[in-house]
């Protein structure tokens, strides 16, 4: 049974993602935000879908174990996911977000992950349109906008994909849908507060605070100036 999660869209939910902390002392990387997250957002590569490799189910139960009340936000860029949503779900994620460009069974993975107890997403690269998710946005929880090409950690935001947010608000709301819009990829003090009057509800945010001196001030920082943005 899926945890209570709020899905209203409102202030914005902050996931600082695990791929830029410090993988010698991921708990010391956690620990240096203080609390003032909303999420964790852990990244998943194959070195095949993505030109890159990262972390696996161990990790994730690892997590779920060490910080229970966590909000676990699992993105598999893998290929194809059903070979790999098994393990995962066995470890409790709160969403499992899958890319529509993994696999022609989206449909069936998908009902599978809701049918385990996790949350569904779908994630979109920045050179796939919204309309390729059409036949199943009725079936999730959340909607992650890739504004990086995905694979690398430290990318330049992608500007052109912030007509996805504009498209995606609309479709959730001629649909009276409940979906939350994520956004991944180059976000940072410099551009949250543009993203959030675009319509994300989840930012993810890697080097923008893991690279700094202080996570957790940055955090505060990031989410004072979403705040502000979003009254503009």
């Amino acid at each position: 049974m899926a945890r209570q999660i709020s899905l209203n869209p409102g202030s914005l939910r902050i996931a600082p993602s695990l791929l830029s902390a410090d993988p010698l002392s991921m708990s010391d990387s956690i620990a240096s935000l203080n609390g003032t997250h909303d999420w964790l957002h852990v990244d998943v590569m194959d070195g095949h879908f993505v030109p890159n490799l990262s972390y696996g189910s161990a990790l994730v139960g690892a997590l779920r174990k060490a910080y229970p009340d966590e909000v676990l936000d699992v993105h598999l860029m893998v290929e194809p996911p059903e070979s790999f949503i098994e393990s995962f779900l066995d470890k409790n994620p709160d969403f499992l977000t899958v890319h529509v460009e993994a696999t022609p069974h989206l449909h069936r993975v998908l009902s599978r992950i809701r049918e385990r107890g996790a949350r569904p997403g779908v994630v979109l690269n920045p050179g796939t349109p919204v309309d390729a998710i059409f036949p199943v946005l009725s079936m999730v929880d959340m909607v992650l906008v890739m504004s990086v090409n995905p694979g690398f950690g430290g990318q330049s935001f992608i500007p052109e994909t912030l007509s996805k947010l504009v498209d995606l608000c609309r479709l959730r709301a001629s649909r009276k849908l409940s979906f939350l819009i994520e956004i991944d990829g180059g976000v940072g003090a410099g551009n949250v507060a543009e993203i959030v009057r675009f319509g994300a509800d989840v930012a993810v945010m890697g080097s923008a605070v893991f690279g700094t001196d202080d996570p957790g001030k940055t955090v505060e920082k990031i989410r004072k100036i979403a705040l502000e943005g979003s009254k503009i």
